[in-house]
């Protein structure tokens, strides 16, 4: 038996447009909002302090029908040594057999599709307005999540960003700015003036386990849109008790929560869900476009399904990759 081995160089040859990726992880999650998937939430260990090593499985059904787990690791302590924060591997089966189909790099996967599920999130809950877009913490998730918020606010006009690394805030601005020609990236040295007056407020710090929730609520202003990419790690609990709580799955959010290590102190609990990703994408829930909007994206396997979906997809017609003896 055969199985297509992508590597990061593989996946990364395809060229595939965050649109693309945004428009199979919003079906995912209309899929989800059907129950038409089977996503239990992720399990992992945690070999060091602050680090885990996450499983995701994930079924799609309906049309799509597709199945696959990814194993994913987040050690913060990588980016002091030049290593990736994230880093993992996915394998997709035939779900009809069982029998292993490929397996992939997950890091390129892992960053885009990210992005892509906080781009679905403004699809449904950014005013369509919006002007000023903040972006906190800049490594690889923030430029997936900024290039995402691209293509859904078309009228962004300026983009503050925030790093408690001065050098990542330059790199970040040097290698993003030919994406805004007209829309200047402009770094701040707090996260405060980075945040007030913002439109959209995404944080991509690393996730730890006693979490500092440095934005505060005060500073920004009462319609805004907050997306915490960093499960509980940067937003202050009040910003996620507004007047609009989403989630990307209510399920992984509460039982993740149950666990009593994330999303405790004063994040809403169960009762203060206004809906999740997949109930808005199913129509279940109606879009929320003014006040205070939080939204937790945890991240959640059925984007790693859709996303590793279209890439073998596009490697198949490619002809991309190496096939190898299992």
């Amino acid at each position: 038996m055969k199985a297509l081995w992508l590597s990061k160089r593989d996946v990364e040859s395809l060229e595939i447009p965050m649109t693309e990726v945004m428009d199979a992880v919003e079906e995912g999650f209309r899929l989800n909002g059907l129950d038409q998937s089977e996503l239990p939430a992720k399990i992992g260990v945690h070999p060091r302090k602050d680090c885990f090593i996450h499983a995701m499985p994930c079924w799609m059904g309906g049309e799509v029908d597709a199945v696959g787990i990814k194993w994913a690791a987040g050690y913060p302590p990588n980016q002091a040594k030049g290593l990736p924060y994230i880093n993992g591997v996915w394998c997709m089966n035939d779900p009809e057999t069982g029998m292993i189909k490929s397996v992939m790099d997950a890091n390129w996967m892992t960053a885009w599709r990210t992005g892509a599920a906080s781009g679905v999130c403004a699809r449904h809950l950014a005013s369509p307005g919006s002007e000023v877009v903040a972006m906190i913490g800049l490594g690889v998730q923030a430029r997936t999540n900024l290039a995402a918020l691209k293509e859904v606010l078309p009228g962004i006009r300026e983009v503050r960003i925030h790093d408690v690394f001065p050098e990542q805030a330059k790199r970040f601005q040097e290698d993003m700015a030919p994406l805004f020609p007209k829309a200047p990236l402009v770094i701040e040295d707090k996260a405060e003036s980075a945040v007030k007056g913002a439109d959209v407020v995404v944080t991509c710090t690393p996730i730890v386990e006693h979490p500092r929730r440095f934005v505060m609520r005060e500073w920004m202003k009462e319609d805004v849109l907050c997306i915490a990419v960093d499960y509980d790690s940067a937003f202050r609990e009040e910003v996620m008790k507004g007047d609009a709580f989403v989630c990307d799955n209510r399920n992984q959010y509460l039982w993740t929560q149950e666990q009593g290590v994330y999303f405790q102190d004063g994040y809403p609990l169960e009762a203060e869900i206004y809906a999740d990703m997949g109930e808005i994408c199913a129509g279940k829930a109606a879009p929320v476009r003014k006040g205070l909007r939080g939204a937790v994206l945890m991240g959640i396997a059925s984007h790693d399904v859709m996303t590793g979906r279209l890439i073998y997809r596009k490697a198949l017609e490619k002809n991309a990759g190496t096939w190898v003896e299992l």
